[in-house]
């Protein structure tokens, strides 16, 4: 005979936590526990596509960076293909480009960094094509549950305009809360964006 089990409590629930970098990047919180970091760098030597620096910051309601934000990003290929095996597309495998990172904002100044592709653009489930995007989840203290969003390009003008998810949003100042505005620094193409969590410019969640 199975028990009721209706006289327990709920566990309490809790955020992330101040120490979400020992569990998840402990190599940026000085520790060697595991046999295989995940890293913010996604490209290999062999990495097909245009390498760029994605970065930015995650600003709270009093408008200053978190400095202990983990933020996780998730892409298609420079060919408009996902590294997993729902995506069916025609778009070509990258062998040398993993699609996923993972990174911590900066202690001191809360800047997060990812060296990966500006990803092609894909489709979505009713087969119409898609701005090239980055997805992005963020957890920190005081977050209960993993925030949603994308990342857009701002030199994508065009297929922005297009694309089906941005046109969601009715308000055109807030659909630029997604957009990562381009620049160079060193010879290199970077493209900045900021997560405000709170407040007049709040960023776009999704509900995922």
């Amino acid at each position: 005979m199975v028990q009721s089990l209706s006289y327990l409590k709920e566990t309490a629930s809790q955020t992330a936590g101040p120490y979400v970098h020992i569990g998840l990047i402990p190599a940026m919180a000085g520790f060697d526990i595991f046999e295989k970091n995940f890293s913010n760098v996604m490209v290999g030597p062999n990495t097909k596509g245009q390498r760029i620096i994605l970065e930015g910051r995650v600003i709270d309601g009093g408008g200053a960076p978190l400095r202990d934000v983990l933020l996780e990003i998730w892409q298609a290929n420079a060919a408009g293909r996902y590294n997993h095996p729902a995506d069916t597309s025609s778009g070509e495998l990258d062998p040398d480009f993993r699609g996923w990172g993972r990174a911590g904002s900066d202690f001191d100044s809360g800047l997060i960094t990812f060296q990966t592709i500006k990803p092609g653009a894909t489709f979505d489930k009713a087969g119409r094509r898609c701005a090239p995007h980055v997805n992005l989840w963020i957890v920190a203290r005081g977050i209960n549950i993993g925030l949603n969003t994308r990342i857009y390009f701002s030199d994508e003008a065009a297929a922005n305009a297009a694309d089906p998810v941005l046109n969601l949003i009715d308000q055109p100042a807030r659909r630029q809360s997604l957009i990562a505005e381009r620049g160079e620094r060193g010879g290199q193409i970077v493209y900045s964006f900021t997560i405000n969590l709170q407040g007049e410019n709040e960023t776009v969640f999704f509900d995922v």
